[in-house]
């Protein structure tokens, strides 16, 4: 991006009510508050061309910015999944409400009533998408509770889902490990930013229809996302190692249960990486989308 498209504002089309940049170089980057009706905005940045459309479904509390980090390469934005992607595909991502930068930075997107699920996930993304002129087919890629809306958003438009990556993606087969208690001190951990009824949101993916057989890879992280310094340093309510134990064991048990559901996508689970896998080892999940597009212009999607 050049120094003079930064900060950029421009009057476009009725959709788009504030463009942050819109470049003119090779990547095609651009960046937009949507207008998504009821008197909402959403934020979201693209770039690249071709198709399918890469659509990056964040993680609980996660802005579209979470895609541009690299943690080997902090300060170098074109080491990470967005701008790597957006060398062979179009790519786009988007701030949820409620959602946190890197620096604790407020979600970009207007606020809307909390807790959310899923189902409110999905009506928001097809909302963006359109108002935005976002065009499919698309290939989703959800990372962790991403994972749960981009699976209820494939359920839903099954005619415009051409692909589908799956980041160490939240399953319901992850309260099936775990006690009431430990579910509880789970949520507590997890309950801000972004709240989200994950109980909910589990009901309504399990009760949607199922995910048509398109090109799917799952990744899984290989390595605790609660390492013993987290536990000691206290800053975890209610989190023992035992805690952590049982979650590990569970969340194992529930990347092996979400695979199954399907048996025709690529599960890779030597990662080297935590449940960051996109910030830790950018290259793999730039690989899965990689893999996942070429099936779908091999398909003539």
């Amino acid at each position: 991006m050049t120094a003079g498209c930064r900060g950029l504002q421009a009057a476009v089309a009725a959709a788009l009510v504030a463009v942050a940049c819109t470049g003119g170089g090779a990547d095609h980057f651009t960046a937009a508050l949507v207008d998504v009706g009821a008197g909402r905005r959403m934020y979201v940045e693209c770039a690249g061309v071709g198709a399918p459309t890469v659509v990056l479904v964040a993680g609980k509390g996660n802005r579209a910015d979470t895609w541009s980090t690299s943690r080997a390469e902090p300060d170098n934005p074109d080491a990470a999944v967005f701008r790597r992607v957006a060398r062979f595909t179009r790519v786009c991502a988007y701030d949820r409400p409620a959602t946190v930068g890197p620096a604790e930075e407020r979600s970009r997107s207007d606020p809307t009533p909390e807790p959310v699920t899923a189902a409110d996930g999905v009506a928001d993304l097809a909302a963006l998408l359109a108002a935005a002129d976002v065009r499919g087919p698309y290939v989703l890629v959800g990372h962790s509770y991403g994972g749960l809306i981009a699976r209820l958003y494939a359920s839903t438009y099954p005619d415009v889902v051409a692909g589908v990556v799956l980041e160490d993606a939240l399953s319901e087969g992850l309260y099936a490990g775990l006690t009431a208690q430990q579910q509880a001190i789970l949520e507590k951990i997890n309950e801000v930013p972004e709240r989200v009824d994950t109980v909910r949101s589990f009901a309504q993916v399990t009760s949607a229809p199922p995910v048509h057989a398109v090109p799917m890879v799952i990744l899984t992280a290989d390595t605790p996302p609660i390492s013993a310094e987290d536990v000691a340093s206290g800053a975890l309510p209610g989190v023992t190692p035992e805690f952590v134990d049982a979650l590990w064991v569970a969340q194992v048990a529930a990347q092996n249960a979400l695979a199954a559901l399907f048996p025709w996508a690529r599960h890779v689970t030597d990662t080297r990486s935590r449940h960051y896998i996109h910030a830790e080892q950018p290259q793999l999940v730039v690989a899965a989308i990689r893999d996942v597009v070429d099936a779908v212009r091999g398909a003539g999607r």
